[in-house]
């Protein structure tokens, strides 16, 4: 195929990026691309669509020493970059990272840190409706709301200012492996991918090919439209419960004095929070206990806090971690 062919998915990315406002025009974008073909197709897309955006572009890889080829991976994607003629940056961990949650931090810091120091405006990641589906099924098993099963969003602020794009979000596997077929593009494969030691690669290879074949062939795209309209709503409730909070935070007889919620004690109105959902009520108190926390809250800690609300008065909590405990003090919650 012609590698000046106009495809449905250039249309589509293009609407996509248009409809969505992810990037603007003459924006400077540092693509991550990690050599296989999600990352692949969205280098490739986002060069065709430059004439129309005028945007600079940049390519950006990142060897986290994982693997006795990661080096030769590296070298291929560089050679992809100077096919193209766009600037290349390389960051090497100095030593592997002891799993993948530690390698995604370092991997968006290190993103980061080169979108920092040369300028860009956003880091633009090859995600697609594939990794949105397994990441709402790996949330889901593990224990999560609302929140963890959209965490796959379009964008997100990261470090400085720097945006987080996601433009395939509506894009399958199955597409971007077509689209890359199509124009040759060399794409190289992974073999941590194929590890069935990591669970998501267990929900890629074997639990997603079985919902497919045994409840719904399109189970992955009915899964990141779900995650779609999670997000629209966890931004409804987030905002509302942003609102609450403040509400709770003054005094509601008398003079209204506004409480500080890095003071301590923090402290909640509880007639305030009465009169709302348990939903919103639930999220204040996340919000809450994200702030004064070591970690992110549990579903546990959120409860033992949002008890309160209806408790008798000197109620209290055992100690969160890192030491806080939440009293009753008549119409309050004080949080120390």
């Amino acid at each position: 195929m012609p590698s000046d062919t106009w495809t449905p998915l250039h249309a589509k990315i293009h609407r996509t990026i248009r409809s969505r406002r992810l990037f603007a025009r003459n924006h400077r974008l540092l693509v991550a691309v990690s050599g296989g073909q999600d990352s692949l197709c969205l280098i490739k897309l986002l060069l065709d669509l430059q004439p129309k955006w005028g945007w600079h572009l940049a390519l950006a890889h990142c060897d986290h020493r994982w693997r006795t080829d990661s080096q030769a991976n590296a070298i291929h994607v560089e050679n992809q970059a100077l096919t193209w003629g766009i600037p290349f940056y390389l960051q090497t961990a100095d030593s592997p990272p002891n799993s993948e949650a530690a390698a995604r931090d370092w991997r968006y810091q290190v993103l980061s840190d080169i979108a920092c120091e040369h300028k860009f405006d956003c880091i633009v990641t090859g995600h697609t409706a594939s990794d949105r589906a397994e990441t709402l099924l790996y949330n889901l098993i593990r224990g999560t709301g609302a929140d963890g099963l959209q965490a796959l969003t379009w964008q997100r602020l990261l470090f400085e200012k720097i945006l987080l794009v996601r433009p395939l979000l509506e894009v399958t596997r199955t597409q971007t492996g077509q689209f890359c077929r199509d124009f040759q593009l060399s794409i190289w494969e992974d073999s941590t991918n194929f590890e069935l030691k990591y669970a998501r690669n267990r929900i890629r290879q074997e639990l997603l090919p079985y919902l497919q074949e045994n409840f719904n062939p399109q189970v992955e795209s009915a899964l990141a439209q779900t995650a779609e309209i999670l997000q629209a709503e966890v931004d409804y409730l987030e905002q509302a419960a942003c609102h609450l909070r403040k509400e709770a935070m003054f005094e509601t007889e008398g003079e209204k004095e506004t409480i500080s919620a890095s003071s301590f004690p923090l402290k909640l109105n509880r007639r305030v929070l009465q009169k709302a959902p348990l939903a919103l009520q639930r999220r204040v108190m996340r919000q809450v206990l994200l702030e004064v926390l070591p970690i992110a809250p549990t579903f546990e800690q959120i409860e033992k806090l949002t008890a309160l609300i209806a408790a008798p008065n000197r109620s209290q909590t055992d100690p969160f971690p890192g030491g806080a405990i939440a009293r009753v003090q008549d119409d309050w919650i004080l949080l120390k």
